[in-house]
């Protein structure tokens, strides 16, 4: 059912991408367009009838209750505002405050990565497995923004990674960092802070893919958001030190 609604989803939204409409600034770097109201009114409608399961998305808001839905209609809208493909539909199913299940589609790369607990992560149903460093090179990465953290730490921080001997990159969808993470495409994904919506997804994959995690959902991180931290578990320790954070098993 995840799949399919992530699907029919991604779908929606690609469909509206030519004729996009007006474009709402909620910040400076955050957005919101038609299509993701539109994917989010459709994805609370088809779990109302599958389950009438609550739902917390991105646009509108919701509840915590013993089943609930998590939900970003469209991660990375900036990306897809200007016709790159690096977006997707990130989608997590909660059960008693545990993420059982994990999908995140990128349409435009035909990309579907899903993760249920205990049972492995996939990549258009290939089984993933995070890097473990096995390339032999620096290790990536991938680094996220969020206004809500000053310049001069997302600064500082970046600092650290390149006295660690690290590289870095940013692409602007936190879910597709960590989905890249489970993958073995980058080698850990840090935010300073990020809703819930954009990582539960996300982290299961990782976790699911044998990496490592931190606590998220730590001081009521489901409505707040939090620091996020996902890598191969070779450099887990070195980046919670750095983040004063602590990694959790998941």
């Amino acid at each position: 059912m995840a799949e399919e609604l992530a699907r029919e989803a991604g779908a929606l939204a690609l469909s509206m991408r030519e004729g996009l409409g007006p474009v709402e600034a909620k910040s400076p770097i955050d957005f919101c367009t038609e299509a993701d109201r539109a994917v989010e009114r459709m994805i609370r409608r088809r779990v109302a009838e599958a389950f009438g399961d609550a739902v917390i998305g991105e646009e509108d808001g919701g509840e915590a209750a013993e089943n609930v839905w998590v939900l970003d209609p469209i991660d990375g809208t900036a990306n897809y505002i200007h016709g790159g493909p690096r977006w997707c539909i990130s989608l997590a199913f909660m059960r008693a405050g545990r993420v059982e299940i994990g999908v995140i589609y990128q349409p435009r790369e035909g990309r579907l990565f899903s993760a249920q607990r205990g049972k492995g992560a996939f990549l258009n149903g290939a089984p993933l497995k995070v890097s473990h460093l096995a390339h032999g090179a620096a290790p990536l990465v991938e680094v996220g923004w969020s206004e809500r953290r000053g310049i001069e730490e997302f600064g500082r921080f970046i600092q650290a990674l390149t006295a660690q001997g690290y590289e870095f990159r940013r692409h602007g969808s936190g879910a597709l960092g960590l989905a890249d993470v489970a993958a073995g495409l980058n080698d850990a994904y840090v935010e300073l802070h990020i809703n819930a919506w954009d990582v539960l997804a996300g982290l299961l994959l990782v976790t699911e893919a044998g990496g490592v995690v931190n606590d998220f959902l730590a001081d009521d991180g489901l409505s707040k958001g939090n620091l996020v931290l996902a890598a191969t578990p070779e450099i887990g320790e070195v980046l919670a030190g750095l983040l004063g954070t602590r990694l959790t098993a998941g």
